[in-house]
């Protein structure tokens, strides 16, 4: 199914650029404009400058940030402080960071990988998108012929035929080797013995990829990838075109840490607020928790702990700024009304993820949110105690708190066919930009 390709990574020359933690950058979706001035000023070789440069008053549709990030990039290789790696390689990403005061592991492999339209479903998204990301990374592969950053993918490692190839390559050194300003460690090996390609690649062979995160990304590179098969006139089907950069980690890989995304929502009306509580009772069971009870984190955890998708029972989600003082335990009571309410055409178990009641019943029905998600009134939050703070401090009006995605979950809506809301998932931490990329040569 999925065929894979080594490439020719390009990467600072660190000769030339020794501190690697001042250039490597946050991919574009989390780089916000309050941080672009500081990631410019940290060092002239900042990576943001490709990944998500600045945009300007005078920018017109020839001088752009795109135009500017391919200017840049072609200067960085003349000038060496960016070089191309001689010989195709896959390259072995282990990225160490700390999630609630525990150190983990992630491990990932960069390649090239074969792109397919989704109806084959050899790649397989979980998610929905939106138009503006991908017009935005589509007009920068345009301009640079490059995928600056990784989509982030997931595979299964049968027998850990993979994980074996993998702790032989570890043994070398790692041509990268640094911790960031953010105090997480990279280190990045170049895999090139074509029997370890090979093998990575036959096992690779017999299944599909499901994208983690990157959907905007694989989508701009099918976009482009059809444009310029209808600009050629002969094709190989070998033509870097034809490939995406991805990093691809395994579904149980220990690291792999997947946030919620708690919804935050204001500018509701002191009547819709007054009008919630009592439409809520029409669909689930409601118990208050106290906010200043001893342990009520704990208990967060554990009841959100308790949510199985595909279940009816149990723990769906909980409320805050409905009870002063108090969280709302949500428990859906009568899931035939609520599955009435949800868009007939997705799954059974799409139809029972608590992210989908939110959204679709809550924030849709019941609040008068549209299906355009009136994102002025939404924001999001990965972390429950921020989002309740949040309330708090009377920024947002309320918290709904989510349990996390499991891997598994993902997996079962893709193979559905089916597609998660946006923002159901955040795989925690994203990639850096500026380690290694892909040019299409």
């Amino acid at each position: 199914m999925a065929e894979i390709r080594p490439f020719r990574g390009v990467r600072y020359n660190q000769r030339l650029v020794n501190d690697l933690a001042t250039v490597i950058c946050p991919i574009y979706d989390v780089t916000t404009p309050e941080m672009q001035p500081e990631l410019y000023h940290r060092s002239e070789y900042n990576f943001v400058r490709l990944e998500h440069g600045r945009e300007l008053p005078q920018d017109t549709t020839v001088d752009n940030k795109y135009s500017r990030s391919a200017a840049t990039l072609e200067q960085w290789l003349k000038q060496g402080v960016l070089k191309i790696d001689e010989t195709p390689a896959i390259y072995l990403h282990d990225h160490y960071f700390t999630h609630q005061a525990k150190e983990y592991r992630r491990r990932g492999i960069v390649v090239g990988v074969r792109l397919e339209e989704w109806d084959k479903m050899v790649i397989r998204p979980h998610e929905g998108t939106l138009t503006e990301p991908k017009g935005d990374r589509l007009s920068l592969l345009w301009a640079c012929q490059a995928n600056t950053s990784p989509i982030l993918a997931l595979f299964e490692d049968q027998g850990q035929q993979i994980a074996s190839v993998l702790a032989l390559e570890e043994r070398d050194e790692p041509i990268i080797s640094f911790t960031s300003l953010s105090r997480e460690r990279h280190k990045v090996w170049a895999l090139t013995e074509p029997e370890a390609i090979n093998q990575i690649g036959r096992s690779l062979a017999q299944q599909p990829l499901y994208i983690a995160d990157g959907h905007h990304r694989y989508e701009s590179a099918l976009t482009y990838q059809r444009k310029r098969i209808a600009y050629s006139s002969s094709m190989s089907g070998d033509e870097a075109f034809n490939f995406v950069m991805m990093t691809l980690v395994e579904f149980s890989d220990p690291g792999l840490i997947i946030l919620p995304p708690h919804r935050l929502v204001r500018g509701m009306s002191r009547s819709t607020l007054d009008e919630l509580g009592a439409k809520l009772e029409s669909f689930f069971e409601i118990e208050r928790l106290s906010l200043n009870m001893p342990g009520v984190w704990q208990q967060v955890d554990d009841l959100l702990a308790e949510v199985k998708p595909g279940e009816t029972n149990g723990v769906r989600l909980i409320l805050f700024g409905l009870a002063a003082g108090h969280l709302l335990v949500l428990r859906l009571r009568d899931v035939a009304a609520a599955s009435r309410m949800m868009p007939y055409f997705h799954s059974e178990l799409y139809q029972s993820l608590d992210v989908s009641l939110v959204d679709h019943i809550i924030l849709e029905k019941l609040l008068g949110l549209g299906s355009g998600r009136e994102e002025a009134r939404i924001a999001y939050s990965y972390d429950k105690q921020d989002a309740v703070s949040r309330v708090l401090d009377q920024e947002y009006q309320l918290a709904f708190l989510l349990s996390p995605t499991k891997p598994e979950v993902i997996k079962a809506i893709a193979d559905a066919g089916d597609r998660m809301p946006r923002k159901s998932t955040y795989f925690y931490p994203k990639p850096p930009a500026g380690l290694v990329f892909r040019r299409l040569e």
